[in-house]
Parts: structure tokens; sequence; C-alpha cells
């Protein structure tokens, strides 16, 4: 009888752990996507080497790339806010500590591409001709790379069963994406959005074992 209470007691636990954090994951992953539906118009215009060419792709779209950068700009407010409220319901200890870091990283950060995102709405020829500052940019991105790094250390102190390739693909992704921006300045912004909406979906159905890692 003892038995079956305890393990009634363990699955009542587990269950209140999960819930408490697959709400606020569930706002990252949302957070997530609004991002990436802003980021959506005027895809080539990324991809296109050529200013006047860029130009005209951003005045062709019109109005959908500044209603665009609006969505984007919300996209990358909500998704630090739900990190923040997600690293709350970590375990305590290590978990919790980096999982807090990479929430204020991505805290940090978020202001910056707004304010790149801004400029891109107010001033299609500049962002055409990449005459704005680089520096935001370059603030933000690095930002991302501290918090992936974080965030792999938190999943790895995760109670068992751990998401340990979760936390080696956020540790490759923070390794890979410093390399890029070290080599050329740059670097896709999807890349972080794409390991961070998906570390928060592996959190959507984990379940953690009695204990933490203390």
């Amino acid at each position: 009888m003892q038995t079956k209470q305890r393990m009634q007691t363990k699955q009542r636990m587990q269950t209140r752990q999960r819930g408490s954090l697959s709400r606020p994951a569930a706002a990252v992953v949302a957070g997530t996507v609004l991002w990436f539906a802003g980021i959506t118009p005027a895809q080539r215009v990324y991809t296109t080497r050529d200013a006047a060419r860029r130009l005209e792709i951003l005045e062709h779209s019109g109005p959908r790339w500044v209603a665009g950068q609006h969505v984007a700009a919300m996209g990358t407010a909500a998704v630090p806010v739900a990190f923040a409220v997600l690293a709350k319901e970590f375990p305590r200890g290590r978990a919790r500590g980096l999982a807090g870091t990479a929430a204020a990283a991505l805290l940090v950060g978020a202001p910056m591409f707004v304010w790149c995102l801004a400029d891109r709405g107010s001033d299609i020829e500049r962002f055409a001709y990449r005459r704005g500052a680089a520096w935001p940019f370059a603030f933000y991105a690095w930002s991302h790379v501290a918090a992936l790094a974080a965030l792999a250390g938190a999943f790895a102190a995760l109670p068992a069963p751990r998401p340990s390739p979760t936390a080696f693909a956020l540790a490759g992704t923070s390794a890979a994406s410093a390399a890029v921006l070290a080599a050329t300045g740059d670097i896709p912004p999807f890349v972080f959005y794409l390991a961070e909406g998906a570390a928060a979906a592996v959190l959507l159905r984990w379940t953690p074992d009695d204990g933490g890692d203390g």
C-alpha cells in the first residue's frame, strides 16, 4: 500500500512539474512562431547581393514589409519574456541558474534587434544599402550565442531522464554560431529562434523523475 501511495505521489509531482514547464514552454514556441511570421515577407531581400535589387524588392513588398517588422518585433520581445517565466519553473540548482542566465541574455539582447527592425521598417533604402549601424545586431547576436550556451547547460543539468541530445544540439549551435559571427560578423537570426523554439518544444513532453541536480 505504501509503495502504491509513493508511486501515486511521484506521478502527481511529475505531472505538476511537467505542467509548470509546458505552459511557459508553449509561450516560447508561440513567440518563435510569431517571429518567423513577421520575418517572412520579402524573403529574397536577405539573399540578394545587389543593393539596388534589394531596394526594388522592398519597394514592391510595400506595407507587408513594414507590417512584418512590427510582427517580428513582437516575437522578439515575447520570446525572452517567455524564457524568463520558463526559467523560474526549472528545478532548483544549476538547471534553474543556467536557465535564468539564458533568459537574462535574451532579455538584454532583444531591444537591440527591435531597434534593427524599427530601422528596417522606417528607412528601407538604408537597409537595402546596408548603411545602418552594425553594432546593435552584433550585440543581439552574441547575446543569443551566450543564451544558447547557458541553455545547453540548463538542459544538461535537468533531472533524469536528461534531454542530452537537446543539450548537445544547443551547445553545438552556440559554438557554430560563435564561429560564424567571429568570421563574418553576420548570421541569419532564424538559427537562434529555431534552436530555442525546438528546445522549448522538448519541454512540452518532458517529465522528470524524482530528485534534482542540487
